[in-house]
């Protein structure tokens, strides 16, 4: 039954998958410096971005409340096992290589915006969102922050790893419904660097339809060529839910030493860190 609803789910094609408005927004039309001042924001903002950025220092060596956050996520069945901290830290990079950074790309080149320099503004308009890939490290404001201010491929993990905090999604809602009003305090921003006007909108309407049925049809940004790779296809069905994601990092080797060679030698996804049911379907898809 699950490989069925697996296979129901995986492999979305692009045309079944949203498209990002044609219409430009700021990030696409202002001077590379003006957005980098509005992306600094003012004196209130940069003290608000260096407590968050201290705070999550502080949760990296506060271990209790890292493990509650665990046990919470555990707890609701989004983490089946925990995984060391080592193997949190290289399937976060693992995360970050084969399937963050590849699909953001493509994607932003398609939209005609330089990757590098967008990921400039990210950093001036919150540098722990940078910081933190898998996410267990950040306050509940910074997860939501970040959710505003990138156009997902998917923003499913995001969502799971929110309910880190029991208010979770209840503030994500808020805080969405706000920047589609105008009247988020991050709004300013945030709006430097969101470069589809129609973003937000299409989030709250996901997020409504999520805390319904969680199992609602997942909000997936069309691609450009990144789904014609299959290693990048294998790593956005692993890397795109919470559990699987946990699952893949659970598998990696517990040695510090093995984890050191793993991300020194493995150029692409590994397979044998992947669900079976995933690594099937992919095959079958591509061999088709």
């Amino acid at each position: 039954m699950e490989t069925t609803q697996t296979a129901e789910r995986i492999l979305r094609k692009p045309k079944e998958a949203y498209a990002a408005s044609d219409e430009k927004t700021a990030r696409q039309t202002t001077s590379p410096l003006v957005l980098l001042f509005k992306a600094m924001g003012g004196p209130a903002q940069w003290y608000g971005k260096g407590m968050r950025f201290a705070r999550t220092l502080g949760t990296l060596l506060n271990r209790r409340e890292v493990r509650r956050r665990i046990d919470r996520l555990h707890k609701l069945g989004l983490m089946e096992e925990v995984p060391t901290t080592g193997q949190l830290i290289a399937g976060g990079l693992d995360m970050v290589r084969y399937f963050i950074s590849p699909g953001a790309r493509d994607y932003y080149e398609s939209r005609g915006i330089h990757f590098g320099f967008h990921q400039v503004l990210r950093f001036f308009d919150d540098p722990v969102s940078l910081i933190d890939p898998i996410g267990v490290l950040s306050e509940r404001d910074t997860i939501i922050g970040h959710i505003l201010q990138v156009v997902h491929a998917n923003p499913l993990y995001d969502l799971q790893i929110l309910d880190m905090f029991e208010d979770g999604i209840d503030e994500l809602e808020a805080q969405t419904d706000a920047m589609i009003r105008g009247t988020h305090p991050r709004a300013g921003t945030i709006g430097a660097i969101v470069e589809d006007p129609e973003y937000h909108t299409r989030l709250l309407a996901y997020l409504r339809n999520y805390r319904r049925d969680p199992k609602t049809p997942e909000l997936r940004r069309r691609a450009d060529q990144a789904r014609a790779d299959k290693n990048f296809v294998l790593a956005e069905e692993t890397f795109g839910a919470l559990p699987s994601a946990m699952r893949y990092m659970k598998r990696l080797p517990e040695s510090p030493f093995a984890l050191v060679r793993h991300l020194l030698s493995q150029k692409d996804i590994n397979p044998n860190y992947c669900d079976p049911d995933k690594v099937a379907l992919v095959e079958a898809e591509f061999a088709a």
